[in-house]
């Protein structure tokens, strides 16, 4: 080949790597932002939508608070996401399992070049050129492939410690999920006691607000017509219009309570529950529970206090990494190599190594690494000092607003009973027409909001007992919530809800 002929091959080839190089810069500067169209959007939230309903049994017969809570744990969809992090946690700790095993790698390859690779000689003695012809030492275009085996000490210690790290995480993870579980208990059963408060009030707010308009009505005829002193039949209308607003905020602070309980339980948000009152409505068993026996549960069990136990395990690991990675690297390597070059004269060979290496900075950043892996564990034991003193904190405060709250729960329940035989009474007067309208919307409306006020202390009591059991680390001992069958799983919610009505201070937190 001519020396022209060389160059203008040269820049072709120089030409057209451009060229593809300025298509492919061309192509990479002509994407642009695609918006979601609203039928791709649309289409999005239904699979969504059919997603959060799989697999979930519609709701036939009216709802204990055991299978509210057990329908909670099994399909509420936030609980499914701290599910999927305690199984992503498990995937990593298996995956980083095979970061310890030795490295086998595969590769082929072809290689290809336009002239051949033509070496030429000097005499090692005098420096003169060699008087023989230029050598080719490479075939134009040949294929290659080895299979390797690498194996290093340094990266099998900080595997092995890495793993040790991701299988606390699992533990870190399963913390949250239990904490998860505890904050869902105490959401079901607030939701749960506001809906049968509604259930219960509903009838009596809308025969209180027809009886209370009519009235109105009434009031405002007989003021039109002056059968009564303009200022009394205002005076009457105002108070009748202040027990409307009290009743329409009531019936309004209602409306909402099953609509929360739906999405606790992930069914449908325009369903109609139906709840089933529980006949244990106060317990104070737990206030027989002595403060020593608390505060050792609390510092065994809490959820909190046992993911901060383990970032400190994490934080000690880390030491240990840092200490490996000041050693000097010991690496070997063995593979089976081949080449398809025709100028070679074994085309098949094996090849080994032994490798010691060190990085001589280590040296210096040692002080540094180490004081850096030491504050760390500091900061961890600093946490975790705190958190249990937070623990025990809410512990007391927990314990403390739970005695409050059955105080509350035993006075509305007292108000509510006497505003009830108020009621009866004027109902037996207005029978018999020595009641007037007024009187008895008045009379409904405050027993109404005693019995409100007796749902809501008790939806209180309910949340200060989940509280006080969360911050106890006590949960009930269920399985796979997956696996699990609805039926099994209330029945297992049932008998801890019952443990613990019976004055039994246990937790099923594992190890």
């Amino acid at each position: 080949m001519s020396v022209s002929s060389a160059r203008f091959a040269l820049r072709t080839t120089f030409q057209l790597t451009v060229l593809l190089g300025a298509m492919v810069l061309t192509g990479c500067a002509s994407i642009t932002p695609v918006a979601l169209s609203s039928a791709d959007l649309k289409q999005q939230a239904e699979a969504d939508r059919a997603t959060a309903r799989r697999d979930v049994p519609p709701i036939t017969a009216a709802l204990s608070l055991e299978e509210a809570i057990a329908r909670a744990l099994k399909y509420n969809l936030e609980r499914r996401a701290r599910m999927m992090e305690e199984a992503l946690a498990l995937n990593t700790f298996e995956a980083g399992k095979f970061d310890m095993l030795p490295k086998l790698v595969a590769s082929a390859g072809y290689r290809s070049r336009n002239q051949d690779l033509v070496t030429r000689s000097i005499d090692s003695v005098t420096g003169a050129p060699s008087l023989a012809n230029p050598a080719i030492s490479s075939e134009r275009n040949h294929s290659n492939a080895d299979l390797g085996l690498t194996w290093s000490l340094l990266d099998f210690g900080l595997s092995y410690y890495g793993a040790q790290q991701n299988a606390d995480r699992i533990l870190i993870a399963t913390e949250r999920r239990r904490k998860a579980m505890h904050i869902l208990i105490q959401d079901v059963r607030t939701a749960f006691w506001r809906t049968a408060s509604a259930q219960k009030l509903r009838g009596d707010i809308t025969a209180t607000i027809t009886l209370a308009e009519s009235a109105l009505v009434d009031s405002r005829q007989a003021e039109s017509e002056r059968l009564r002193s303009p200022i009394d039949a205002l005076r009457f209308q105002r108070q009748l219009l202040d027990n409307l607003r009290q009743l329409e905020a009531i019936d309004q602070e209602l409306s909402t309570a099953r609509i929360d309980l739906a999405g606790l339980i992930n069914a449908p948000l325009d369903s109609e529950l139906t709840v089933i009152e529980p006949t244990d409505l106060m317990n104070q068993q737990m206030l027989s529970w002595s403060v020593t026996a608390m505060e050792d549960t609390a510092l065994a069990q809490n959820a909190d206090l046992r993911e901060q136990n383990y970032n400190v395990r994490i934080a000690s690991i880390e030491t240990r990494k840092t200490l490996v990675r000041l050693f000097p690297n010991l690496s070997f390597n063995d593979s089976l190599r081949y080449d398809s070059d025709k100028y070679m004269i074994n085309n098949h060979w094996n090849e080994a190594g032994l490798q010691l290496s060190f990085n001589l900075f280590n040296l210096f950043s040692a002080p540094a690494q180490m004081r850096l892996a030491e504050a760390g564990i500091a900061l961890a034991d600093q946490r975790r000092v705190t958190t249990q003193m937070a623990v025990l904190t809410q512990m007391h405060v927990a314990r403390l607003q739970y005695a409050s709250a059955v105080r509350q729960y035993q006075r509305a329940d007292t108000i509510w009973s006497v505003d009830d035989r108020i009621k009866q009474h004027v109902a037996n007067r207005a029978s018999v027409q020595t009641q007037s309208k007024l009187d008895a919307v008045s009379n409904d409306t405050a027993a109404i909001l005693s019995q409100l006020r007796r749902y809501q202390t008790l939806a209180q009591l309910n949340a200060a007992a989940s509280r006080l059991q969360a911050t106890l680390g006590m949960e009930p001992a269920i399985g796979d919530v997956q696996t699990t069958p609805l039926a099994q799983l209330t029945g297992e919610v049932g008998a801890a809800l019952k443990q613990w009505s019976d004055g039994e201070l246990a937790g099923t937190a594992k190890p």
